[in-house]
């Protein structure tokens, strides 16, 4: 292909614009022919491929079974004709990424490594390696299924990772692990049998939505992170559903759990996060061996300040909403509480009001009148008071709790105005429910 010299562009300088035009195109269309389609049907020519590829360049693999590991040092695309089957052989990575902007899609990835010092994983994305996207494949294995740190836009999409559940579960890899990485799209994943579905760690501006996440111990795991949007997943069967640690300013809005044994949300240690419009249901520790503190719970607010949770659902939970250790400075307005074994575990010395702008939440519990008929009681709700702190220090009379001498003294006791000096107090609490969380 010839060169575009000076000489040459002041030359096309005094062409007509409709054959410099045509010039352009031409040594445009010529890089573009540069990219090569190489179809390969054996681990032989395979590794042949991704030695002589370039930048550009697609390796289509026939069905069959490929040995690993792999490694990819251009910026190619990875992709499948059939049913083909990349095989790690049980050491190290699958498939190793040492170049930017590579594309992987469409394979079968199975049997790495379990060294997570070592980060084995289905798919190891180095460090630098920016824009790499990662699509449409189903991978099992018993590391990470797909690791990445230090980069920046990888896209993790429509994927099913499968971990080994024979395996302890702290002893798995997570379905998806981001390390020290900016500006992640993670959406449509399938992830079941792994320690986490997704974990990021020191890591910014992520974007999980939805995902299927079950059989693991979190659905989501935020740690140290900041910026970051998670909605529409949905996350069941696991110890909890999306953990928020030591974070700043998540949004997690429109996600579902239900089936969980810890927490549906939990937010420790957490700042100017906004929780909404989330549905969580069933969370239930059935140990026999239960201890106080152990009970599942919808909500966990650990330590974590300046918050807003607003428009969620906890129903049919251990406990509806469980804090400890701060959370004083959090607007908590316009949920809805529903058939929990507690509403709420509050355990702290200061007074909160959970209402804003004359909008409390909806409890169901609730036994409060409606003089005005505008949607709120008249009298405030404590919805721990002092006849749910005996029960919990003397959780053997639990049986007790809806029995209709319990109901009566709770009905008495907010005849009268609410005096406490610490505990929870709704002065607005809404008399509907929000329709929008009605199956």
């Amino acid at each position: 292909m010839s060169k575009l010299t000076l000489s040459s562009f002041q030359a096309a300088s005094r062409v007509s614009p409709l054959r410099l035009a045509l010039l352009t195109l031409s040594l445009g269309f010529g890089m573009v022919c540069q990219a090569e389609i190489i179809d390969v049907d054996n681990t032989e020519a395979l590794t042949q491929a991704l030695t002589k590829a370039k930048a550009g360049d697609r390796i289509a693999l026939a069905a069959g079974r490929y040995q690993g590991p792999l490694q990819i040092h251009q910026s190619i695309i990875l992709s499948s004709r059939g049913d083909s089957i990349i095989d790690g052989n049980g050491v190290g990575s699958a498939i190793q990424v040492f170049a930017a902007n590579v594309e992987i899609a469409g394979l079968k990835i199975e049997n790495w490594g379990n060294d997570h010092y070592e980060r084995d994983a289905g798919v190891l994305v180095e460090p630098g390696n920016d824009g790499v996207v990662i699509h449409n494949n189903h991978f099992r294995g018993d590391g990470f299924g797909i690791r990445a740190d230090e980069l920046q836009n990888i896209t993790i999409h429509d994927n099913v990772i499968v971990g080994n559940n024979s395996l302890y579960t702290l002893d798995r890899g997570d379905g998806i692990h981001l390390m020290r990485v900016k500006g992640s799209e993670i959406y449509g994943n399938t992830i079941s049998q792994v320690r986490d579905g997704v974990y990021l760690e020191s890591s910014s501006h992520s974007r999980v939505y939805g995902n299927r996440l079950f059989d693991q111990q979190y659905g989501i795991h935020y740690m140290y992170t900041s910026d970051d949007e998670g909605f529409n997943n949905q996350s069941y069967q696991v110890d909890g559903g999306y953990a928020v640690m030591n974070a700043k300013r998540v949004y997690l809005h429109r996600n579902q759990v239900w089936d969980a044994i810890d927490f549906g949300i939990l937010l420790n240690m957490t700042e100017d996060s906004i929780v909404e419009s989330n549905r969580v249901e069933h969370i239930v520790n059935r140990s026999e061996n239960q201890v106080q503190g152990q009970e599942g719970k919808g909500l966990f607010v650990y330590g974590a300040r300046d918050n807003t949770i607003i428009n969620n659902h906890f129903a049919y939970c251990d406990i509806g909403f469980y804090m400890a250790m701060g959370g004083e400075g959090n607007q908590v307005y316009q949920n809805q509480f529903i058939d929990n074994f507690a509403q709420v575990k509050y355990v702290g010395d200061a007074l909160l009001e959970w209402s804003h702008n004359g909008r409390g939440n909806y409890w169901s519990g609730y036994l409060g009148w409606d003089h005005n008929a505008d949607g709120v009681g008249n009298s405030a709700y404590q919805p721990n008071d002092n006849i749910d702190k005996l029960f919990w220090l003397y959780p053997e009379a639990n049986f007790l709790m809806d029995s209709p001498i319990v109901v009566v003294l709770r009905w008495v006791q907010r005849q009268f105005e609410i005096s406490a000096a610490s505990g929870i107090i709704d002065s607005y609490p809404l008399l509907n429910s929000n329709p929008a969380f009605l199956d």
